[in-house]
C-alpha cells in the first residue's frame, strides 16, 4: 500500500535551493556587478534575465546582501537623481571586490567540479 505524498520531499528540495543560494549570493551579486555598476532592481532584473528565471532573488533578499558588500568594501556605492523620479544608490566593485570575486569564483568552481565528479563516480556504479 502506497503512502500519499506528504510533499516533504518538494519541502526538502525548496530547503536545499534556498541553502545553495544563500551560500552563493555574494558571488551572484559580485559577478553581476562585474561588467558594470547597477542599482538593486537592476541586479534583480540581470539575475532574473541571465538564468531564465531559475534563480530569482527580492529586495529583502537582496539588500542585505548589498549592505554586507558594502561594508566590506567590496562595493563602492553613489546617489543619482534623475530629473524625474526618485533618487538611485548605484553599486559598483571596488578592486577589492574584483579580488573577492576572482577569490569565490575560484571556490565555487572548485566545489561544483568536486559534485560534478561525486555524483559521475555514483552513476558509473549503478
Amino acid at each position: 500500500m502506497a503512502l500519499p505524498p506528504t510533499g516533504r520531499d518538494d519541502d526538502q528540495r525548496r530547503s536545499i535551493e534556498r541553502e545553495l543560494k544563500r551560500g552563493s549570493l555574494e558571488l551572484i551579486v559580485l559577478h553581476l556587478l562585474a561588467p558594470a555598476e547597477a542599482y538593486g532592481y537592476e541586479i534583480v532584473s540581470k539575475l532574473t534575465a541571465e538564468t531564465d528565471g531559475a534563480l530569482e532573488v527580492t529586495d529583502g533578499t537582496l539588500y542585505p546582501v548589498l549592505y554586507r558588500l558594502e561594508r566590506a568594501g567590496y562595493v563602492a556605492v553613489r546617489w543619482e537623481t534623475p530629473e524625474r523620479g526618485v533618487p538611485r544608490k548605484y553599486y559598483s566593485l571596488t578592486a577589492s571586490g574584483r579580488e573577492e570575486l576572482e577569490r569565490l569564483s575560484t571556490e565555487w568552481t572548485r566545489f561544483a567540479v568536486t559534485m560534478a565528479r561525486l555524483l559521475e563516480r555514483r552513476e558509473q556504479k549503478e
